[in-house]
């Protein structure tokens, strides 16, 4: 068991706030990697995920992306950090919790891309004017956020 779930199995469904990370990895073209989960089944997002005790938020996405992408990150550079009331969440199962998500992108990364069957249908990297439509929202704020800010990701 991980850290969130031996929390949520002293507190139940009360509040919590979350620590976590993801990146948007970007090829020589300019196209975002990204994952089409197994849970919510279908939904597409960004590589991340949630911290567990010890790790600094460059772990979490160091290692959520090699779990879930089979990719190896490094030279990550930190584009912001997402906190707040309007980051609470209610998860299906009725779980309450606040989430900090710390954004991080790159362009250096090494592997091939293997998928997880337990979380991950399919990885493609696609251009961000051709995201998907079933997207995680905060995800797809976090790309519109990233192609504002960095027109181009070399800048």
């Amino acid at each position: 068991m991980g850290y969130v779930e031996d929390l949520r199995a002293i507190i139940g469904q009360r509040p919590v706030i979350l620590v976590g990370s993801v990146v948007l990895i970007l090829d020589n073209q300019n196209r975002i990697l990204l994952q089409q989960r197994t849970s919510p089944k279908g939904v597409w997002g960004l590589p991340g995920g949630l911290m567990e005790l010890g790790e600094s938020t460059e772990q979490v996405a160091k290692r959520e992306v090699l779990e879930e992408t089979g990719l190896k990150v490094d030279d990550l550079k930190l584009m912001t950090v997402y906190s707040g009331e309007d980051q609470f969440s209610r998860a299906p199962n009725g779980d309450e919790f606040y989430v900090v998500t710390t954004v991080y992108y790159t362009k250096t990364y090494e592997g091939p891309v293997t998928i997880d069957p337990k979380e991950t249908l399919q990885i493609k990297f696609l251009p961000p004017a051709e995201l998907p439509e079933k997207m995680i929202g905060s995800h797809r704020m976090m790309i519109e956020e990233f192609i504002h800010k960095y027109k181009t990701p070399d800048e």
